[in-house]
């Protein structure tokens, strides 16, 4: 038992430093290469700090643990609005000034409402799969197209200021792109051997590590790019970063591991996780559109909610497979 929690911390380790390289790699790379800003900020940035969870979802569905690739997908989305979005608004409360941010949240509510709708019938089939990859490819259209307009935004603002602050050249950027990505596979498959294996030692199905302990590993390196961004008061980027993010999981990531092998859904599944990425995906559309001078904001005291509210939804998990 040992053994597989030390793959697991060790993968985690790994896997939260990789990503951080390979999100700083490529978006160097990209904005050096000349993108604007938006761009790589919503494309780049956004795959990139999803990277964990496509590697880890997809190394898990072709070894034949679909329901870990699935409990890791919605288990970040749970964790990068109530665990994430939390810690970040108590240490600094968040104001959302961003059209575009705002934009969004009405697709991400959309998108969590075609899961449920091709979930309900019990199963993950290849179809599903197949539809959620050309719901991704839309979506990631329809974002380079606001990418490339000429549109001013606080979150334009913001992703310049960001990324205009060359830490690497050209060559460097390309190099740390490419470590990055090895290391996360090879992080990834540490993580999910070690995962599948305390689950058959636990007795408890490869979903629930998945909603728990993978998702949170994989859900770090939002939450440190959200807290960074936060400090240097870029708050539409902390929340446009978890939004990408889920929007990447929901489509990208499930859509993925549905494609390489079909799964049946386990029935806690649409009593207990989906109701709450629901209920926290609404929660996140109002407080982002609430009216207080034209801007939202999430207060600390919501933050501590949200906090509060994860803490629940992680022992109310914790109980069940007791």
């Amino acid at each position: 038992m040992w053994l597989p929690i030390v793959a697991v911390v060790i993968g985690l380790i790994a896997l939260i430093w990789s990503a951080d390289r390979f999100v700083a790699g490529a978006a160097s790379t990209a904005y050096r290469l000349g993108m604007p800003p938006l761009l790589v900020g919503m494309i780049v940035v956004g795959f990139g700090t999803s990277a964990p969870e496509i590697v880890v979802s997809v190394l898990a569905s072709i070894q034949g643990n679909p329901g870990l690739a699935l409990g890791n997908a919605i288990g970040s989305n749970i964790s990068n609005i109530a665990l994430i979005l939390g810690i970040t608004a108590i240490i600094s409360p968040m104001l959302v000034h961003s059209n575009i941010v705002k934009r969004e949240l009405p697709i991400l509510g959309g998108i969590t409402v075609v899961l449920v709708l091709l979930l309900i019938d019990g199963s993950l089939s290849r179809m599903d799969g197949m539809i959620l990859i050309i719901v991704f490819f839309c979506v990631m259209a329809w974002s380079i197209y606001t990418a490339t307009r000429k549109e001013t935004d606080p979150l334009v603002d913001e992703f310049d200021q960001s990324l205009n602050q060359p830490e690497m050249t050209l060559g460097k950027s390309i190099l740390w792109l490419i470590i990055g990505m090895i290391l996360l596979i090879v992080s990834s498959r540490i993580l999910v051997w070690g995962a599948v294996e305390i689950a058959i030692a636990l007795g408890v199905s490869d979903l629930i590590v998945g909603l728990t302990v993978v998702a949170i590993g994989t859900s770090l390196p939002e939450l440190a790019s959200s807290i960074a961004a936060t400090r240097k008061g870029e708050h539409d980027i902390a929340i446009g970063n978890v939004i990408g993010s889920n929007l990447f999981n929901t489509l990208g990531v499930i859509g993925l591991a549905g494609t390489i092998h079909p799964l049946q859904v386990d029935k806690a599944i649409f009593f207990r996780d989906l109701p709450v990425m629901g209920v926290l995906t609404l929660f996140l559309f109002l407080a982002c559109l609430k009216f207080g001078g034209g801007k939202g904001k999430i207060t600390r005291t919501e933050g501590i909610l949200l906090v509060s509210a994860y803490v629940g939804y992680t022992v109310w998990i914790v109980l069940g497979a007791i």
